[in-house]
Protein backbone atom coordinates (compact mmCIF):
# COMPACT_ATOMS: atom_id res chain seq x y z
CA UNK A 1 0.00 0.00 0.00
CA UNK A 2 1.52 3.31 -1.10
CA UNK A 3 0.78 6.87 0.58
CA UNK A 4 -2.26 8.31 1.45
CA UNK A 5 -3.61 11.28 -0.68
CA UNK A 6 -6.10 13.94 -0.45
CA UNK A 7 -9.20 13.92 -2.45
CA UNK A 8 -8.00 17.00 -4.24
CA UNK A 9 -4.94 15.28 -5.45
CA UNK A 10 -6.77 11.67 -6.30
CA UNK A 11 -8.87 14.37 -8.82
CA UNK A 12 -5.83 15.56 -10.22
CA UNK A 13 -4.17 11.99 -11.46
CA UNK A 14 -7.44 10.90 -12.88
CA UNK A 15 -9.08 14.30 -14.25
CA UNK A 16 -7.69 16.31 -16.96
CA UNK A 17 -6.11 16.22 -20.93
CA UNK A 18 -5.50 12.82 -21.92
CA UNK A 19 -6.01 11.12 -18.22
CA UNK A 20 -8.55 8.10 -17.59
CA UNK A 21 -11.75 10.46 -16.55
CA UNK A 22 -11.13 13.52 -18.78
CA UNK A 23 -13.85 15.82 -18.69
CA UNK A 24 -15.67 18.03 -21.67
CA UNK A 25 -18.09 20.19 -22.50
CA UNK A 26 -21.38 19.20 -24.96
CA UNK A 27 -24.68 20.71 -25.42
CA UNK A 28 -28.14 18.65 -25.49
CA UNK A 29 -31.05 20.63 -25.86
CA UNK A 30 -29.73 23.48 -25.80
CA UNK A 31 -28.09 23.37 -22.68
CA UNK A 32 -24.40 22.70 -22.36
CA UNK A 33 -23.49 20.41 -19.52
CA UNK A 34 -19.86 18.65 -18.46
CA UNK A 35 -19.35 14.85 -19.48
CA UNK A 36 -16.45 12.21 -19.56
CA UNK A 37 -14.87 12.47 -22.46
CA UNK A 38 -14.08 8.19 -22.67
CA UNK A 39 -17.73 7.18 -21.76
CA UNK A 40 -18.78 4.24 -23.86
CA UNK A 41 -21.63 5.76 -26.34
CA UNK A 42 -24.36 2.87 -25.08
CA UNK A 43 -24.86 -0.25 -24.04
CA UNK A 44 -24.29 -2.07 -26.43
CA UNK A 45 -20.28 -1.12 -26.54
CA UNK A 46 -20.27 -1.83 -22.69
CA UNK A 47 -21.46 -5.33 -23.34
CA UNK A 48 -19.06 -5.89 -26.46
CA UNK A 49 -16.21 -5.34 -24.08
CA UNK A 50 -16.89 -7.04 -21.61
CA UNK A 51 -15.56 -9.80 -23.98
CA UNK A 52 -12.40 -9.38 -22.86
CA UNK A 53 -13.26 -11.20 -19.26
CA UNK A 54 -13.61 -14.38 -21.40
CA UNK A 55 -13.75 -17.37 -18.69
CA UNK A 56 -13.81 -15.13 -15.63
CA UNK A 57 -16.91 -15.87 -13.58
CA UNK A 58 -19.68 -13.46 -14.11
CA UNK A 59 -22.61 -14.62 -11.62
CA UNK A 60 -23.05 -16.60 -8.77
CA UNK A 61 -26.50 -17.83 -7.58
CA UNK A 62 -26.67 -20.89 -6.10
CA UNK A 63 -25.21 -23.86 -7.58
CA UNK A 64 -25.57 -21.91 -10.92
CA UNK A 65 -21.69 -20.37 -11.91
CA UNK A 66 -22.13 -18.22 -15.19
CA UNK A 67 -18.76 -17.08 -16.94
CA UNK A 68 -18.32 -13.82 -18.97
CA UNK A 69 -18.45 -15.69 -22.18
CA UNK A 70 -21.29 -18.01 -21.09
CA UNK A 71 -23.32 -14.95 -20.53
CA UNK A 72 -22.33 -12.75 -23.78
CA UNK A 73 -23.24 -15.75 -25.83
CA UNK A 74 -26.74 -16.21 -23.63
CA UNK A 75 -27.52 -12.36 -24.90
CA UNK A 76 -26.27 -13.03 -28.21
CA UNK A 77 -28.96 -15.86 -28.75
CA UNK A 78 -31.99 -13.69 -26.86
CA UNK A 79 -30.83 -10.59 -29.13
CA UNK A 80 -31.28 -12.39 -32.58
CA UNK A 81 -34.74 -13.92 -31.27
CA UNK A 82 -36.31 -10.79 -29.76
CA UNK A 83 -35.10 -9.18 -33.58
CA UNK A 84 -35.96 -12.19 -35.83
CA UNK A 85 -39.03 -13.84 -34.24
CA UNK A 86 -40.70 -11.04 -32.35
CA UNK A 87 -40.25 -8.19 -34.18
CA UNK A 88 -38.69 -6.51 -31.47
CA UNK A 89 -36.93 -3.39 -33.29
CA UNK A 90 -35.25 0.22 -32.34
CA UNK A 91 -37.41 2.00 -30.09
CA UNK A 92 -39.60 -0.69 -29.12
CA UNK A 93 -39.92 -1.90 -25.44
CA UNK A 94 -39.69 -4.96 -23.68
CA UNK A 95 -40.89 -5.27 -19.81
CA UNK A 96 -38.80 -7.51 -17.79
CA UNK A 97 -40.49 -8.33 -14.30
CA UNK A 98 -38.11 -11.16 -12.39
CA UNK A 99 -36.10 -10.95 -9.20
CA UNK A 100 -32.44 -10.85 -9.03
CA UNK A 101 -31.17 -14.15 -11.68
CA UNK A 102 -28.81 -14.42 -14.41
CA UNK A 103 -31.83 -14.46 -16.93
CA UNK A 104 -32.75 -10.96 -15.76
CA UNK A 105 -29.45 -9.89 -16.62
CA UNK A 106 -29.35 -11.62 -19.73
CA UNK A 107 -32.70 -9.99 -20.87
CA UNK A 108 -30.97 -6.41 -20.15
CA UNK A 109 -28.37 -6.46 -22.04
CA UNK A 110 -30.00 -8.81 -25.32
CA UNK A 111 -32.72 -5.98 -25.22
CA UNK A 112 -30.44 -2.98 -25.00
CA UNK A 113 -27.79 -4.39 -27.42
CA UNK A 114 -30.22 -3.95 -30.20
CA UNK A 115 -31.58 -0.46 -29.52
CA UNK A 116 -34.76 -1.43 -27.67
CA UNK A 117 -36.30 -0.33 -24.44
CA UNK A 118 -35.89 -2.39 -21.59
CA UNK A 119 -38.50 -1.64 -19.03
CA UNK A 120 -37.83 -3.82 -15.72
CA UNK A 121 -40.72 -3.46 -13.50
CA UNK A 122 -40.61 -4.32 -9.68
CA UNK A 123 -41.14 -7.46 -8.87
CA UNK A 124 -43.14 -6.98 -6.20
CA UNK A 125 -45.78 -4.58 -7.94
CA UNK A 126 -49.09 -6.43 -7.66
CA UNK A 127 -50.99 -7.26 -11.11
CA UNK A 128 -52.63 -4.31 -11.21
CA UNK A 129 -49.77 -1.98 -11.63
CA UNK A 130 -47.93 -4.36 -13.61
CA UNK A 131 -50.86 -4.38 -16.34
CA UNK A 132 -50.47 -0.05 -16.06
CA UNK A 133 -46.72 -0.27 -16.45
CA UNK A 134 -46.72 -2.61 -19.04
CA UNK A 135 -49.67 -1.18 -20.77
CA UNK A 136 -48.01 2.17 -20.48
CA UNK A 137 -45.10 1.47 -22.39
CA UNK A 138 -46.40 -0.06 -24.98
CA UNK A 139 -44.24 -3.21 -24.28
CA UNK A 140 -43.79 -5.72 -27.26
CA UNK A 141 -42.78 -8.83 -25.28
CA UNK A 142 -42.57 -9.56 -21.79
CA UNK A 143 -39.50 -11.28 -19.99
CA UNK A 144 -40.59 -12.81 -16.49
CA UNK A 145 -40.04 -15.11 -14.23
CA UNK A 146 -42.37 -17.85 -13.12
CA UNK A 147 -44.09 -16.27 -9.84
CA UNK A 148 -44.53 -12.94 -11.76
CA UNK A 149 -46.40 -14.73 -14.84
CA UNK A 150 -48.70 -16.69 -12.32
CA UNK A 151 -49.50 -12.84 -10.97
CA UNK A 152 -50.36 -11.79 -14.45
CA UNK A 153 -52.28 -14.62 -15.74
CA UNK A 154 -55.50 -13.27 -15.24
CA UNK A 155 -54.47 -10.00 -16.86
CA UNK A 156 -53.30 -11.44 -20.07
CA UNK A 157 -56.69 -10.40 -21.69
CA UNK A 158 -56.12 -7.10 -20.89
CA UNK A 159 -51.96 -6.50 -21.71
CA UNK A 160 -50.88 -5.36 -25.42
CA UNK A 161 -48.45 -7.84 -25.13
CA UNK A 162 -47.44 -10.34 -28.04
CA UNK A 163 -45.34 -12.87 -25.95
CA UNK A 164 -44.49 -13.37 -22.57
CA UNK A 165 -41.46 -15.44 -22.06
CA UNK A 166 -40.85 -17.21 -18.73
CA UNK A 167 -37.79 -18.32 -17.32
CA UNK A 168 -37.76 -21.05 -13.86
CA UNK A 169 -40.75 -22.45 -15.85
CA UNK A 170 -42.86 -26.10 -15.36
CA UNK A 171 -43.67 -26.28 -19.43
CA UNK A 172 -46.77 -28.11 -18.34
CA UNK A 173 -48.73 -24.91 -17.15
CA UNK A 174 -47.42 -22.58 -19.65
CA UNK A 175 -50.48 -20.86 -21.27
CA UNK A 176 -51.63 -18.48 -23.19
CA UNK A 177 -48.83 -16.25 -24.59
CA UNK A 178 -46.25 -17.74 -22.65
CA UNK A 179 -43.38 -19.28 -24.25
CA UNK A 180 -40.36 -20.89 -22.91
CA UNK A 181 -37.10 -19.22 -22.01
CA UNK A 182 -35.15 -22.49 -21.72
CA UNK A 183 -37.12 -23.34 -25.26
CA UNK A 184 -35.85 -19.68 -27.08
CA UNK A 185 -32.36 -20.31 -25.44
CA UNK A 186 -32.19 -24.04 -26.70
CA UNK A 187 -33.97 -23.69 -29.95
CA UNK A 188 -31.79 -20.47 -31.05
CA UNK A 189 -28.95 -21.09 -33.58
CA UNK A 190 -25.63 -20.61 -31.98
CA UNK A 191 -24.67 -17.30 -33.00
CA UNK A 192 -21.70 -15.22 -31.30
CA UNK A 193 -22.14 -12.01 -32.77
CA UNK A 194 -24.75 -9.70 -31.76
CA UNK A 195 -27.32 -8.05 -34.90
CA UNK A 196 -26.09 -5.43 -36.44
CA UNK A 197 -28.15 -2.46 -35.02
CA UNK A 198 -26.84 1.05 -34.83
CA UNK A 199 -27.21 2.89 -31.56
CA UNK A 200 -26.90 6.68 -30.01
CA UNK A 201 -26.02 8.23 -26.82
CA UNK A 202 -29.32 10.05 -26.90
CA UNK A 203 -31.41 6.80 -28.31
CA UNK A 204 -33.16 6.08 -25.38
CA UNK A 205 -32.41 2.72 -23.27
CA UNK A 206 -34.41 2.34 -20.24
CA UNK A 207 -37.75 3.03 -18.54
CA UNK A 208 -37.94 2.82 -14.55
CA UNK A 209 -41.14 3.29 -12.98
CA UNK A 210 -41.34 4.80 -9.99
CA UNK A 211 -43.63 4.64 -7.07
CA UNK A 212 -44.69 8.09 -5.79
CA UNK A 213 -46.50 9.20 -2.64
CA UNK A 214 -49.88 9.47 -4.90
CA UNK A 215 -51.13 8.46 -8.05
CA UNK A 216 -49.68 5.76 -10.46
CA UNK A 217 -46.05 4.64 -11.23
CA UNK A 218 -44.23 7.58 -13.26
CA UNK A 219 -41.99 5.49 -15.89
CA UNK A 220 -38.50 7.59 -16.15
CA UNK A 221 -36.83 7.43 -19.43
CA UNK A 222 -33.31 6.91 -19.70
CA UNK A 223 -30.50 7.29 -22.45
CA UNK A 224 -27.44 5.53 -23.63
CA UNK A 225 -25.73 8.14 -22.56
CA UNK A 226 -27.54 8.71 -19.11
CA UNK A 227 -26.38 5.35 -17.93
CA UNK A 228 -22.64 5.01 -19.96
CA UNK A 229 -21.98 8.58 -17.96
CA UNK A 230 -22.95 6.62 -14.62
CA UNK A 231 -20.99 3.81 -15.45
CA UNK A 232 -17.85 5.67 -15.87
CA UNK A 233 -19.19 7.58 -11.96
CA UNK A 234 -18.88 4.97 -10.60
CA UNK A 235 -16.05 3.46 -11.76
CA UNK A 236 -14.36 6.64 -11.58
CA UNK A 237 -15.71 6.92 -7.49
CA UNK A 238 -13.81 3.31 -7.04
CA UNK A 239 -10.66 5.14 -8.53
CA UNK A 240 -11.00 7.71 -6.38
CA UNK A 241 -11.20 5.77 -3.14
CA UNK A 242 -8.26 3.19 -3.82
CA UNK A 243 -6.25 6.41 -4.14
CA UNK A 244 -7.48 7.98 -0.48
CA UNK A 245 -6.36 4.94 0.58
CA UNK A 246 -2.60 4.37 -0.67
CA UNK A 247 -3.90 2.24 -3.44
CA UNK A 248 -3.20 2.31 -7.23
CA UNK A 249 -6.50 2.01 -9.01
CA UNK A 250 -6.22 -0.83 -12.66
CA UNK A 251 -7.14 2.72 -14.84
CA UNK A 252 -3.57 3.78 -13.49
CA UNK A 253 -1.53 0.09 -13.97
CA UNK A 254 -2.89 -1.27 -10.71
CA UNK A 255 -3.84 -4.47 -9.83
CA UNK A 256 -6.27 -6.72 -12.93
CA UNK A 257 -7.91 -8.52 -9.94
CA UNK A 258 -11.86 -9.35 -10.28
CA UNK A 259 -14.14 -7.82 -7.85
CA UNK A 260 -16.53 -10.05 -5.88
CA UNK A 261 -19.83 -8.58 -5.53
CA UNK A 262 -22.56 -9.50 -2.95
CA UNK A 263 -25.71 -7.90 -4.15
CA UNK A 264 -28.64 -7.95 -2.02
CA UNK A 265 -30.51 -5.15 -3.78
CA UNK A 266 -32.60 -6.01 -6.68
CA UNK A 267 -31.73 -5.24 -10.04
CA UNK A 268 -35.28 -3.59 -11.26
CA UNK A 269 -33.72 -0.53 -9.35
CA UNK A 270 -31.40 2.24 -10.70
CA UNK A 271 -29.06 1.40 -7.93
CA UNK A 272 -28.66 -2.39 -8.62
CA UNK A 273 -29.06 -2.12 -12.60
CA UNK A 274 -26.67 1.01 -13.26
CA UNK A 275 -24.82 1.64 -10.45
CA UNK A 276 -24.02 -2.25 -9.63
CA UNK A 277 -24.91 -4.28 -12.75
CA UNK A 278 -23.84 -2.13 -16.28
CA UNK A 279 -20.63 -0.72 -13.71
CA UNK A 280 -19.80 -3.96 -12.94
CA UNK A 281 -19.74 -5.65 -16.09
CA UNK A 282 -17.56 -2.47 -17.78
CA UNK A 283 -14.83 -3.70 -14.84
CA UNK A 284 -15.19 -7.41 -15.72
CA UNK A 285 -16.76 -7.72 -11.68
CA UNK A 286 -18.23 -10.97 -10.54
CA UNK A 287 -21.52 -11.03 -8.67
CA UNK A 288 -22.62 -13.10 -6.22
CA UNK A 289 -27.11 -13.11 -6.04
CA UNK A 290 -29.13 -13.53 -3.16
CA UNK A 291 -32.38 -14.72 -3.60
CA UNK A 292 -33.41 -12.22 -0.43
CA UNK A 293 -32.27 -10.32 1.83
CA UNK A 294 -30.92 -12.46 5.35
CA UNK A 295 -28.02 -11.61 7.81
CA UNK A 296 -26.65 -15.38 8.09
CA UNK A 297 -26.69 -15.40 4.44
CA UNK A 298 -25.03 -12.62 3.73
CA UNK A 299 -22.17 -13.37 6.15
CA UNK A 300 -22.10 -17.13 4.89
CA UNK A 301 -21.79 -15.97 1.18
CA UNK A 302 -18.87 -13.40 2.00
CA UNK A 303 -17.16 -16.03 4.01
CA UNK A 304 -17.26 -18.86 1.45
CA UNK A 305 -17.12 -16.61 -2.05
CA UNK A 306 -14.35 -14.33 -0.41
CA UNK A 307 -16.51 -11.38 -1.52
CA UNK A 308 -14.84 -7.86 -1.52
CA UNK A 309 -17.36 -5.30 -1.76
CA UNK A 310 -20.76 -5.30 -0.32
CA UNK A 311 -23.25 -2.82 -1.10
CA UNK A 312 -26.74 -2.27 0.14
CA UNK A 313 -28.95 0.30 1.88
CA UNK A 314 -27.49 1.78 5.22
CA UNK A 315 -29.98 -0.84 7.04
CA UNK A 316 -28.68 -3.39 5.53
CA UNK A 317 -25.08 -2.73 6.34
CA UNK A 318 -26.22 -1.85 10.42
CA UNK A 319 -28.27 -4.89 10.59
CA UNK A 320 -25.23 -6.90 9.57
CA UNK A 321 -22.63 -4.91 11.68
CA UNK A 322 -24.85 -5.85 14.82
CA UNK A 323 -25.45 -9.26 14.34
CA UNK A 324 -25.45 -11.42 17.22
CA UNK A 325 -23.57 -13.61 14.71
CA UNK A 326 -21.04 -11.37 12.97
CA UNK A 327 -18.05 -12.29 14.45
CA UNK A 328 -19.13 -16.13 14.12
CA UNK A 329 -17.56 -15.66 10.04
CA UNK A 330 -14.55 -14.78 8.45
CA UNK A 331 -15.23 -11.31 6.42
CA UNK A 332 -11.69 -10.35 5.97
CA UNK A 333 -11.90 -10.63 2.02
CA UNK A 334 -13.91 -7.11 2.47
CA UNK A 335 -12.01 -4.31 1.07
CA UNK A 336 -15.07 -2.26 0.60
CA UNK A 337 -19.24 -1.01 1.96
CA UNK A 338 -20.98 1.59 -0.32
CA UNK A 339 -24.55 2.15 1.28
CA UNK A 340 -27.02 4.90 -0.06
CA UNK A 341 -30.40 4.84 -1.29
CA UNK A 342 -31.77 5.84 2.17
CA UNK A 343 -30.28 8.25 4.96
CA UNK A 344 -27.72 6.83 6.66
CA UNK A 345 -27.53 6.57 10.72
CA UNK A 346 -24.80 8.62 12.57
CA UNK A 347 -23.41 5.74 13.78
CA UNK A 348 -22.79 3.58 11.10
CA UNK A 349 -19.44 4.86 10.34
CA UNK A 350 -18.18 4.27 13.60
CA UNK A 351 -19.84 0.69 13.26
CA UNK A 352 -17.55 -0.11 10.09
CA UNK A 353 -14.42 1.28 11.71
CA UNK A 354 -14.96 -0.47 14.32
CA UNK A 355 -16.08 -4.13 12.56
CA UNK A 356 -13.53 -4.03 9.51
CA UNK A 357 -10.46 -2.99 9.13
CA UNK A 358 -9.03 -1.19 6.15
CA UNK A 359 -12.40 -1.05 4.51
CA UNK A 360 -13.41 1.82 2.05
CA UNK A 361 -16.67 3.16 3.04
CA UNK A 362 -18.46 5.00 1.39
CA UNK A 363 -21.85 6.59 1.43
CA UNK A 364 -23.40 7.81 -1.30
CA UNK A 365 -26.96 10.06 -2.83
CA UNK A 366 -28.25 8.87 -6.01
CA UNK A 367 -32.32 8.73 -7.90
CA UNK A 368 -34.03 7.13 -10.43
CA UNK A 369 -33.74 10.41 -12.50
CA UNK A 370 -30.43 10.65 -12.13
CA UNK A 371 -29.53 7.37 -13.62
CA UNK A 372 -28.69 6.46 -10.18
CA UNK A 373 -25.13 7.94 -8.79
CA UNK A 374 -25.22 11.72 -8.19
CA UNK A 375 -22.98 12.65 -5.09
CA UNK A 376 -20.51 10.38 -2.92
CA UNK A 377 -18.72 10.59 0.43
CA UNK A 378 -15.39 8.79 0.97
CA UNK A 379 -11.57 9.14 1.89
CA UNK A 380 -11.08 11.69 5.14
CA UNK A 381 -14.49 13.50 4.54
CA UNK A 382 -16.44 10.11 5.11
CA UNK A 383 -13.81 9.98 8.40
CA UNK A 384 -15.44 12.88 9.51
CA UNK A 385 -18.86 12.65 8.36
CA UNK A 386 -19.52 9.37 7.19
CA UNK A 387 -23.92 10.18 7.45
CA UNK A 388 -23.10 12.91 4.49
CA UNK A 389 -23.79 12.08 0.96
CA UNK A 390 -20.31 14.06 0.11
CA UNK A 391 -19.07 16.16 -2.88
CA UNK A 392 -21.38 15.71 -6.17
CA UNK A 393 -19.78 13.90 -8.95
CA UNK A 394 -17.17 16.03 -11.02
CA UNK A 395 -19.99 16.09 -13.98
CA UNK A 396 -22.90 16.90 -12.00
CA UNK A 397 -24.32 20.20 -10.43
CA UNK A 398 -26.22 20.51 -7.23
CA UNK A 399 -28.32 23.24 -5.80
CA UNK A 400 -30.57 24.11 -3.00
CA UNK A 401 -33.33 26.01 -3.36
CA UNK A 402 -36.30 27.47 -0.68
CA UNK A 403 -39.92 27.79 -2.14
CA UNK A 404 -39.54 31.00 -4.38
CA UNK A 405 -36.97 28.80 -6.63
CA UNK A 406 -34.39 30.80 -5.03
CA UNK A 407 -30.82 29.71 -4.04
CA UNK A 408 -30.01 29.53 -0.25
CA UNK A 409 -27.01 30.07 1.37
CA UNK A 410 -24.96 27.61 2.60
CA UNK A 411 -25.58 25.46 5.15
CA UNK A 412 -29.46 26.84 4.74
CA UNK A 413 -31.97 23.90 4.29
CA UNK A 414 -34.20 23.82 1.05
CA UNK A 415 -34.91 21.33 -1.92
CA UNK A 416 -32.56 19.89 -3.79
CA UNK A 417 -32.12 20.14 -7.46
CA UNK A 418 -29.35 18.29 -9.70
CA UNK A 419 -28.22 18.97 -13.26
CA UNK A 420 -26.11 16.45 -15.52
CA UNK A 421 -25.79 14.29 -18.47
CA UNK A 422 -27.24 11.56 -16.36
CA UNK A 423 -30.56 13.23 -15.52
CA UNK A 424 -33.22 11.61 -17.83
CA UNK A 425 -35.43 13.48 -20.32
CA UNK A 426 -38.60 13.18 -18.22
CA UNK A 427 -41.55 11.25 -17.62
CA UNK A 428 -42.71 8.38 -20.51
CA UNK A 429 -46.37 9.53 -21.25
CA UNK A 430 -46.59 11.92 -19.00
CA UNK A 431 -45.97 15.54 -20.29
CA UNK A 432 -47.76 17.17 -17.06
CA UNK A 433 -45.25 15.55 -14.27
CA UNK A 434 -42.56 15.90 -17.62
CA UNK A 435 -42.74 19.92 -17.00
CA UNK A 436 -43.19 19.76 -13.51
CA UNK A 437 -40.33 18.40 -12.23
CA UNK A 438 -37.89 19.23 -15.65
CA UNK A 439 -36.77 22.25 -16.81
CA UNK A 440 -33.67 23.60 -18.54
CA UNK A 441 -32.00 20.49 -17.46
CA UNK A 442 -32.18 20.72 -14.03
CA UNK A 443 -34.44 18.06 -12.00
CA UNK A 444 -36.58 19.23 -8.45
CA UNK A 445 -35.80 15.93 -6.51
CA UNK A 446 -38.44 16.53 -3.87
CA UNK A 447 -35.24 15.67 -1.30
CA UNK A 448 -34.92 18.08 1.65
CA UNK A 449 -31.33 18.75 1.95
CA UNK A 450 -27.98 20.97 2.85
CA UNK A 451 -24.35 21.96 1.56
CA UNK A 452 -22.40 22.51 4.21
CA UNK A 453 -19.49 24.19 4.97
CA UNK A 454 -17.20 21.45 3.56
CA UNK A 455 -19.42 21.64 0.56
CA UNK A 456 -21.12 17.90 1.22
CA UNK A 457 -24.35 17.53 0.62
CA UNK A 458 -26.71 16.59 3.59
CA UNK A 459 -29.84 14.99 3.24
CA UNK A 460 -32.57 15.55 5.84
CA UNK A 461 -35.77 14.06 4.23
CA UNK A 462 -38.11 13.56 1.95
CA UNK A 463 -40.10 16.41 1.31
CA UNK A 464 -43.24 14.41 1.59
CA UNK A 465 -41.75 12.54 5.30
CA UNK A 466 -41.60 16.01 6.93
CA UNK A 467 -43.76 16.68 9.74
CA UNK A 468 -45.10 19.81 10.86
CA UNK A 469 -46.16 19.84 14.18
CA UNK A 470 -48.08 23.46 14.96
CA UNK A 471 -45.86 25.13 12.63
CA UNK A 472 -42.53 23.42 13.09
CA UNK A 473 -40.98 21.54 10.91
CA UNK A 474 -39.65 17.91 12.11
CA UNK A 475 -37.15 16.06 10.35
CA UNK A 476 -38.06 12.63 11.03
CA UNK A 477 -33.99 11.30 9.68
CA UNK A 478 -32.68 13.69 12.27
CA UNK A 479 -35.25 12.02 14.97
CA UNK A 480 -34.65 8.36 13.74
CA UNK A 481 -30.83 8.72 14.06
CA UNK A 482 -31.65 9.68 17.72
CA UNK A 483 -33.54 6.53 18.35
CA UNK A 484 -30.95 4.21 16.35
CA UNK A 485 -28.16 5.90 18.45
CA UNK A 486 -29.41 4.16 21.42
CA UNK A 487 -27.65 0.83 22.68
CA UNK A 488 -29.81 -2.29 21.13
CA UNK A 489 -31.85 -0.55 18.65
CA UNK A 490 -31.48 -1.87 15.41
CA UNK A 491 -33.74 0.47 13.10
CA UNK A 492 -36.62 3.09 13.40
CA UNK A 493 -39.13 4.52 11.10
CA UNK A 494 -40.83 8.08 12.74
CA UNK A 495 -44.21 8.92 11.51
CA UNK A 496 -46.67 11.74 11.69
CA UNK A 497 -50.23 11.34 13.05
CA UNK A 498 -52.87 13.87 12.42
CA UNK A 499 -53.69 16.06 15.33
CA UNK A 500 -56.53 18.20 15.49
CA UNK A 501 -54.43 20.95 16.88
CA UNK A 502 -50.99 20.74 16.02
CA UNK A 503 -51.50 19.73 12.57
CA UNK A 504 -49.17 16.57 13.24
CA UNK A 505 -47.39 14.62 15.98
CA UNK A 506 -43.85 12.41 16.31
CA UNK A 507 -45.18 8.09 16.29
CA UNK A 508 -42.16 6.05 16.18
CA UNK A 509 -41.40 2.29 15.16
CA UNK A 510 -38.30 1.05 16.88
CA UNK A 511 -36.76 -2.22 16.24
CA UNK A 512 -34.72 -3.43 19.12
CA UNK A 513 -32.52 -6.87 19.23
CA UNK A 514 -34.47 -9.74 20.92
CA UNK A 515 -32.18 -10.08 24.03
CA UNK A 516 -32.38 -5.94 24.88
CA UNK A 517 -35.31 -5.43 27.24
CA UNK A 518 -35.22 -1.69 26.03
CA UNK A 519 -38.56 0.34 27.39
CA UNK A 520 -40.37 3.19 26.13
CA UNK A 521 -39.75 5.05 29.49
CA UNK A 522 -35.81 4.85 28.92
CA UNK A 523 -36.14 5.52 24.88
CA UNK A 524 -38.26 8.63 25.54
CA UNK A 525 -35.56 10.38 28.43
CA UNK A 526 -32.88 9.40 25.96
CA UNK A 527 -34.53 11.69 23.49
CA UNK A 528 -35.24 14.59 25.65
CA UNK A 529 -31.51 14.49 25.89
CA UNK A 530 -30.88 14.94 22.41
CA UNK A 531 -33.42 16.52 20.74
CA UNK A 532 -35.68 19.91 21.34
CA UNK A 533 -39.70 19.10 23.09
CA UNK A 534 -41.25 19.66 19.81
CA UNK A 535 -39.34 16.48 17.56
CA UNK A 536 -40.13 13.97 20.78
CA UNK A 537 -42.19 11.03 20.06
CA UNK A 538 -45.39 10.82 21.39
CA UNK A 539 -45.74 7.20 20.77
CA UNK A 540 -43.14 4.23 20.86
CA UNK A 541 -44.16 1.23 19.21
CA UNK A 542 -41.32 -1.41 20.10
CA UNK A 543 -40.99 -4.50 18.44
CA UNK A 544 -38.18 -7.17 18.12
CA UNK A 545 -39.40 -7.82 14.59
CA UNK A 546 -38.13 -6.80 11.65
CA UNK A 547 -39.79 -3.86 10.22
CA UNK A 548 -41.26 -3.86 6.66
CA UNK A 549 -38.92 -3.01 3.78
CA UNK A 550 -39.05 -3.33 0.22
CA UNK A 551 -37.29 -4.95 -1.64
CA UNK A 552 -34.48 -2.61 -1.86
CA UNK A 553 -34.60 -2.52 2.09
CA UNK A 554 -36.15 0.42 2.82
CA UNK A 555 -38.65 0.63 5.55
CA UNK A 556 -42.20 1.06 4.17
CA UNK A 557 -43.29 3.78 6.29
CA UNK A 558 -46.90 3.52 4.58
CA UNK A 559 -47.69 0.60 5.66
CA UNK A 560 -46.63 1.54 9.39
CA UNK A 561 -48.97 4.33 8.69
CA UNK A 562 -52.01 2.45 8.20
CA UNK A 563 -51.70 1.78 11.83
CA UNK A 564 -51.65 4.93 13.32
CA UNK A 565 -55.03 6.36 14.16
CA UNK A 566 -55.73 9.94 14.50
CA UNK A 567 -55.27 11.91 17.94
Amino acid sequence: MGELISRERAHEMLIGPGLPYEIEPFQISGVTLRTWKHAPKNLREVLEQSEKFSDSEFMILGNRRISYVGHYNLVCKLSHFLKSSMGVSKGDRVALVMRNLPEWSVAFWATTAIGAIIVPLNAWFTGKELQHCINDCGAKVAIVDFKRANILRSFYGQLMVKRVIVTEEQESILVGPEISFNHVIKDSPDNKKLPDVQIGPDDDATIFYTSGTTGKPKGAVGSNRNICVNILTSNFRASVRQLCRGMTPRVLGGSPNQAKTLVPVPFFHVTGCHAILAAGVYAGSKFILMKRWDVEEALKLISTEKITNVVGVPGMILQMLESEIFDEWDTSSITSISYGGAPAMKKLGDLISRHLKNVDAENGYGLTEASALVAYNAGKMYEKKSWSCGFPSPICDVEVKNKSSELVNQGDVGEIFIRGPNVVRGYWNNQKETDRKFSNGWFATGDIGRIDQYGLLEILDRHDDILIRGGENIYTVEVENILVAYPGVIEAAVLGRDHAVLGQEVVAFVRTKSQQNITEEELILHCRKNLAEFKIPVELNLTSDPLPTNAAGKILKRSLQKSITRA
